[in-house]
């Protein structure tokens, strides 16, 4: 039995939630967010906080689901309010990102071509010196999606740790070989 999913999350004064069909929606000042909740969890609002409740005990992992469904709300209501933020280095010789136009990215990343990469319309990205990208969204899912995907194109080496990494990343390098 999930013992968070029996604490209920506070609404804070400028953001408007609704319950409709199985989905709930988070308005405020810097977006909408949608979230389709599990057919077995019953969400209810009284007095500008939000209880979560399964209907029947049917299945064993019903409060897990509720639980999970807790921390996917209370997510949601953070990135309305404060939004989430990832932060990439670039760290390798040449190594270098452009931001062309509004939501393409140009990476220079020690292939023979550019590599470009498009943004979702909800994520916005920020370069900052040093070779750093920072992803800004108010869907916590979405901007480590995107995060991860950038990543993968070039994953830190472990001799000499070059590569893309996320902001203050521990990376255990390995010792060369030895003749």
């Amino acid at each position: 039995m999930s013992r968070l999913a029996k604490v209920p999350i506070e609404i804070p004064e400028n953001i408007v939630v609704l319950i409709k069909n199985n989905k709930i929606t988070v308005t405020g000042q810097k977006g909408t967010l949608t979230k389709k909740i599990h057919k077995n969890i019953v969400l209810t609002i009284k007095q500008k906080k939000i209880f979560f409740s399964v209907q029947e005990v049917l299945q064993k992992n019903q409060w897990m689901q509720a639980g999970t469904c807790r921390s996917l709300v209370k997510s949601m209501i953070y990135g309305i309010q404060k939004g989430f933020v990832k932060k990439l280095q670039f760290l390798g010789v040449g190594y270098r990102i452009i931001l062309e136009k509004f939501n393409l990215l140009k990476m220079l990343l020690g292939f023979s071509h550019p590599i470009f990469y498009t943004l979702p319309k909800e994520v916005s990205a920020k370069i900052l010196p040093n070779n750093e990208l920072e992803l800004i969204s108010i869907n916590k899912q979405l901007v480590g999606q995107v995060a991860s995907n950038i990543r993968s194109y070039r994953i830190p080496e472990p001799y000499k740790g070059k590569g893309i990494r996320y902001f203050n990343e521990k990376i255990r390098l390995k010792e060369a070989k030895k003749k």
